[in-house]
């Protein structure tokens, strides 16, 4: 198993609720991943934020990595070739 898909909680805070938006936001730009589900609530002077993110996307191909897995929008499972 992947570094990525082994820790999911991620931890926010910051004195502003704009401010946390803003830093969660950066965190999801500079790592590429979303958040599944989070709880803010104030502690003290603070916003706090407890995150889980979604595990690692897992994309589906050949054995060479040349053919990728593509859902349609009607649901449809088909194979592209790269």
């Amino acid at each position: 198993m992947s570094e990525m898909n082994k820790r999911n909680l991620i931890y926010f805070e910051n004195p502003s609720m704009r401010g946390l938006y803003d830093t969660m936001e950066q965190w999801q730009h500079a790592n590429g991943r979303r958040l599944l589900s989070i709880s803010v609530q104030p502690d003290g002077d603070n916003y706090c934020c407890i995150a889980l993110t979604n595990p690692t996307e897992v994309v589906i191909t050949s054995e060479d990595g040349h053919n990728h897995a593509n859902v349609s929008r009607f649901g449809m499972l088909a194979v592209d070739a790269q």
